[in-house]
């Protein structure tokens, strides 16, 4: 009776659900959503070219084709997954973006470019499948009952792995390892996609440093000074009301070598040995704006909520050191997130657009190569297209992701039609199978529901090698924007 009835619920679940709606759902947002958004948030590319005076390409819109493959004669036509896997193919749609180019303010030009192609998850909605009843999918040499959720590369079947990394804007503390360091808070600054990592360290003698980007242990108050929090009282009070924390604190502010924000500045610049440098304040400036906690704001005027975070979090981390609050379980799962297909490709994307040798790099290059030989290029020239097509094809084959992850995409197990469900439904987690870790191997209580509790691997990867429970699903996380927006349009209801 019970079998029966557990037999009815999860019918009724799938029918709404499938097995991956996770990772489609995931990868429609991405491109229906935060492709645009990137589009925006670069806006406009503005090559350093004098000799033509102010020029200016202005991104508009984002429009992705169907997926299609162009032969060797040139032609371009539409495809389907059967004939990428016969064919040793990569299922792809290529990503047009509109461009209005500006030369000395005068439009000039109008068009949508191809910038790449973008592979395209099977079933998802840039995929022709998704909208195919069972008759067609057949007539088109496609198994019904198959789920999608994986990608074509080459003419082989890959599946994005979920990764589980620590929940990102939060101050998780700790006992520490190295010998003068009593206490560690980890702080994981989530801003579009990057990760910038901050640690705060107590040592025996009480003081507090930071390490952030490419400063190393730099003393807290210090770096409070720098965002503007200059006086000692408003520290002192800022950190925490409880005198015994306060009392706890006091030697930072005794052994602090600045007074007011611009020696703090001065001593940032000295320990980040860029003295020579003509723009060592910019620099500064930069480092505190962009690269400090870029979760609460890049600039200038989020300066102040940076230093009362940093400070809260100082609290509790001397809080934890008087036994006043536990440590954080790292395995508790309010303390992790899931990163799905659609936000590892948000990643690669950023990387592939805006790295340092990324696609704008080139756009700009390309630009002030072909004016030095006294022509203006069409716009559809200087976008290296294969570029970006290539970059984004080889990370997917190999799996080697940017932030120095590995085995993010595997080939897909059809060992048997469960293997591969189960397959795309694996969470990898980042810790290295060859060290012991314990705790993170446990079963936690707060996987009940979430996680299988039964299904992992035998070996060095049991326990780090998790899988999604029948009947658990995956939110998605929604930016800051994206909240004050929905509370924005909240009906005002008048007190009564």
């Amino acid at each position: 009776m019970i079998r029966e009835a557990f037999i009815d619920i999860l019918n009724s679940f799938l029918k709404e659900r499938s097995f991956v709606k996770h990772q489609i759902d995931s990868y429609n947002y991405f491109v229906t959503r935060k492709v645009q958004k990137i589009v925006d948030e670069i806006e406009t590319i503005k090559p350093d070219i004098p000799e033509v005076g102010s020029l200016k390409i202005k991104l508009r819109d984002v429009k992705f084709l169907s997926p299609r493959v162009v032969e060797s004669d040139g032609i371009e036509r539409e495809v389907l997954p059967f004939e990428c896997r016969l064919r040793n193919l990569t299922y792809a749609s290529p990503l047009y973006i509109g461009c209005d180019l500006w030369i000395n303010d005068i439009k000039n030009e109008k068009e949508y470019v191809h910038f790449g192609d973008i592979p395209v998850m099977v079933k998802s909605v840039l995929c022709p499948l998704s909208k195919m009843s069972e008759n067609e999918l057949i007539a088109n040499f496609e198994d019904p009952n198959d789920l999608g959720g994986y990608f074509i590369i080459n003419g082989t079947e890959r599946v994005m792995i979920v990764v589980e990394e620590i929940s990102e804007n939060k101050v998780i503390v700790d006992k520490a390892d190295v010998g003068a360091i009593e206490e560690i808070a980890r702080i994981h600054s989530e801003k579009d996609g990057y990760i910038q990592r901050h640690l705060l360290e107590r040592r025996k003698d009480g003081t507090i440093t930071i390490t952030f980007a490419n400063v190393v242990r730099l003393p807290l108050v210090v770096l409070l000074k720098a965002l503007g929090l200059e006086d000692d009282k408003d520290i002192i009070l800022t950190i925490s009301l409880d005198e015994e924390v306060q009392e706890k604190f006091y030697l930072n502010l005794i052994e602090s070598e600045v007074t007011d924000s611009k020696e703090a500045k001065n001593y940032l610049i000295k320990h980040l040995k860029i003295t020579k440098s003509p723009e060592k304040y910019e620099k500064i400036e930069k480092l505190l704006d962009k690269y400090l906690l870029p979760h609460i704001g890049q600039d200038k005027s989020f300066r102040m909520e940076k230093a009362v975070f940093l400070c809260k979090a100082a609290e509790k981390l001397i809080k934890f050191h008087l036994g006043k609050t536990e440590k954080d379980d790292l395995d508790h799962y309010s303390n992790k997130r899931l990163r799905l297909a659609g936000d590892l490709l948000e990643i690669l994307f950023r990387t592939i657009m805006l790295g340092k040798w990324g696609l704008i790099t080139r756009i700009n290059f390309n630009y002030v190569r072909s004016t030095k030989r006294g022509r203006l290029p069409p716009l559809k020239t200087v976008v290296e297209a294969n570029v970006f097509t290539n970059q984004m094809i080889s990370t997917m084959a190999i799996g080697a992701w940017p932030g120095n992850r590995s085995g993010v995409t595997q080939r897909l197990d059809r060992m048997s039609y469960f293997k591969s469900i189960s397959h795309m439904r694996n969470i990898m987690s980042p810790l290295t199978s060859s060290q012991e870790h314990f705790e993170a191997r446990e079963l936690h209580p707060t996987h009940f529901g979430r996680i299988c509790a039964s299904e992992t691997p035998e070996g060095a990867n049991i326990g780090l090698r998790k899988y999604l429970a029948l009947m658990s699903e995956v939110t998605f996380d929604l930016s800051k924007e994206e909240i004050d927006k929905i509370i924005e349009n909240l009906p005002k209801y008048e007190k009564v």
